[in-house]
């Protein structure tokens, strides 16, 4: 399984530059609204030192690292979902996205001319919530009238007519329904399977300028106001400069502004987090893999994301600690002093877990 942000955010915030930095692409950053005009769709590796480790305890030809996909929307405006600037044409492209990434301007810059004249994060934030709840009224007002329809016929629709009706409430008292649907008595999964954009969980990125990156206040302020909902800090600028560094050099220059990692790590960790995702790790002398699985995921689930051959035939789990193998530095030391276990279906998965799998072909 693979992580899908969607990237959105009002015209001129530095969306199309951060993602010309997690991509490396020459996507048009021009200074005016919908300079882009197709969706692009950037597949990013997710930082993990312990695969150049274990590449290196067992002589791997090459690292693949778990990965994050990131969908870049042409800039939303007021009246969107009614099909001003580009319209809906645009939300369309991010309802298969796990989450929603708001790129939000904080930074003054005359030279880049902010959609409404005035830098206000609030503002934008609200914007932004107000076409994405107005879109998916737009899709319950259709769904709702089925449900009823459907409900009066098949007494099973009735609590997915009685969500959708729940969820239109939480909507039109202005809320998304990832913040206030769950305490409303709405079944997000149902809900998620109509389509409903504001039932996928935010993650704000405050697009600063270099002055900015260093003031702890203000990105207390900025990150209260989207609690508990995570915020990352970063200058999309800078991260482009970053893409063209040695790390040695990267690492400095953060280090400079008060930083020890890139704001596009940090939204790539960050995206796992709010997810609820993890990775488990194999190895051998073709390659180190990190896999993506949700936390609380059974070892036949995690051997499910190889092939669902493995998943089916499932009879146990080699697994041993990362820490372990990096302490004593190969698997026979590993297995000499103890620490390999044998694990069955009933196991929960760890992050960081070293695996090999053992299933009977079917």
């Amino acid at each position: 399984m693979a992580l899908t942000i969607g990237i959105v955010g009002l015209p001129n915030v530095g969306k199309s530059t951060m993602f010309n930095a997690l991509t490396k692409n020459n996507v048009l950053a021009a200074n005016y609204p919908f300079a882009t005009i197709e969706p692009n769709v950037g597949v990013v590796p997710l930082p993990d030192p312990r695969l150049a480790r274990l590449a290196e305890v067992f002589g791997s030809e090459r690292i693949l690292p778990a990965t994050v996909s990131f969908v870049d929307i042409a800039g939303i405006v007021k009246g969107a979902s009614v099909g001003e600037g580009l319209g809906n044409k645009f939300l369309a492209n991010i309802r298969e996205a796990d989450a929603i990434c708001q790129v939000v301007r904080a930074f003054e810059d005359g030279d880049v001319v902010h959609v409404d004249g005035r830098v206000d994060p609030a503002s934008d934030i609200e914007t932004i919530h107000t076409e994405l709840i107005l879109a998916d009224l737009q899709t319950l007002e259709k769904a709702v009238a089925r449900l009823e329809k459907e409900s009066r016929i098949k007494k099973e629709s009735r609590p997915a007519y009685d969500n959708a009706v729940a969820a239109q409430k939480v909507l039109e008292a202005g809320e998304t329904l990832y913040a206030a649907g769950a305490a409303a008595g709405v079944d997000l999964a149902l809900a998620a399977g109509l389509g409903l954009l504001t039932t996928k969980p935010f993650i704000y990125v405050f697009n600063l300028d270099e002055e900015q990156l260093g003031d702890a206040e203000l990105h207390a302020r900025l990150a209260a106001s989207v609690a508990p909902a995570d915020a990352v800090f970063l200058n999309a600028k800078l991260e482009m400069d970053l893409m063209e560094m040695s790390d040695e050099d990267a690492l400095e220059l953060l280090e400079s502004f008060g930083a020890t990692e890139s704001g596009l790590d940090q939204l790539a960790r960050v995206g796992f987090h709010t997810l609820g995702l993890q990775t488990y790790l194999t190895a051998g002398p073709k390659e180190s893999r990190a896999w993506t699985i949700r936390q609380g995921w059974t070892a036949p689930q995690a051997a499910g994301v190889i092939h669902t051959d493995f998943q089916k035939g499932f009879i146990k789990a080699e697994v041993v600690s990362f820490a372990d193998l990096d302490e004593l530095g190969s698997m026979a030391a590993v297995k000499a002093a103890g620490k390999a276990r044998l694990e069955g279906k009933d196991y929960v998965m760890q992050d960081g877990d070293v695996v090999e799998f053992r299933f009977s072909p079917r």
